[in-house]
């Protein structure tokens, strides 16, 4: 009774259960390296926020690359702002989700060098091509604490660099472009500033990353092979499925011909 998996059907239902199987449970490992990956880089997250502050010049220099181990790093910084080669960086979001711009101002350290510092976020201006209005820098040397991260690249970050933007407006924290701009060289990376808090609330200090959700990867992961369980699963439901309505198909057939081939009772004679 079970001939009729043969049939061109059930062996394309059979064809495509194959393909789904392997497919699913592929999926289902690609959701748990994603939830590995979160849980290494929320460790890494918490171990570098809670590391002691270093001088930044101890971990980087001009032309480095700073290396995903020193992501979030706390280092600290002294030196005096440059605000004549302040930029805004656009684009960018606030702590609740505002879309405007980040103040990237570099800071020309006290014992030689440049670093670019991420001051935080402010509201964009009317009109794109305007300048925003940006609250001015500390005046003389000052100290600053923050987190080390590495330059902003189109193919890392998918933001589209945008050449004839206009002056004093870039897509990418780019240290690289940055020193071409200023014309001397510049600390690989930047600073994204913790403290000290800016006078008046702004620009408004961008909040450290989260280090303490995992997101639904597991969840995603275990659905998945459930999906993939239930493939098989399936197929054999709805082959006993059809084999009972077969079976049933073919005793009602069967009854129908032997109704049809009882010859008639005579009726009695009546007086």
């Amino acid at each position: 009774m079970y001939r009729f998996l043969l049939t061109r059907q059930w062996l394309i239902l059979a064809l495509i259960s194959l393909v789904l199987i392997p497919t699913m449970v592929e999926l289902g490992f690609w959701q748990l390296h994603r939830h590995e990956n979160k849980v290494a880089q929320n460790s890494l997250i918490s171990r570098n926020l809670k590391a002691k502050p270093v001088p930044v010049a101890s971990l980087t220099s001009p032309g480095h690359t700073v290396p995903r181990s020193d992501y979030w790093r706390t280092v600290t910084a002294t030196g005096t702002y440059d605000t004549a080669h302040e930029v805004v960086v656009r684009r960018r979001t606030s702590n609740d989700d505002k879309v405007g711009v980040h103040v990237l101002t570099p800071l020309d350290l006290k014992g030689g060098g440049t670093v670019l510092v991420n001051r935080g976020w402010v509201p964009s201006a009317d009109s794109q091509r305007a300048y925003p209005d940006v609250p001015a820098a500390p005046k003389g040397e000052v100290t600053i604490t923050g987190r080390l991260k590495a330059d902003e690249t189109t193919s890392a970050s998918g933001i589209k660099d945008i050449s004839d933007l206009p002056d004093r407006q870039v897509m990418l924290i780019n240290s690289a472009q940055e020193a071409e701009r200023l014309s001397r060289p510049v600390l690989g990376g930047y600073i994204e500033q913790s403290g000290p808090e800016p006078s008046g609330g702004s620009p408004e200090l961008i909040a450290a990353p989260d280090d303490s959700s995992i997101g639904p990867h597991m969840a995603y992961a275990v659905q998945w092979w459930l999906f993939a369980a239930g493939v098989p699963v399936g197929y054999v439901v709805l082959a006993r499925r059809e084999k009972r309505e077969r079976m049933e198909t073919a005793a009602k057939a069967a009854a129908g011909e032997r109704d049809a081939t009882e010859p008639e009772k005579p009726e009695p004679a009546t007086a």
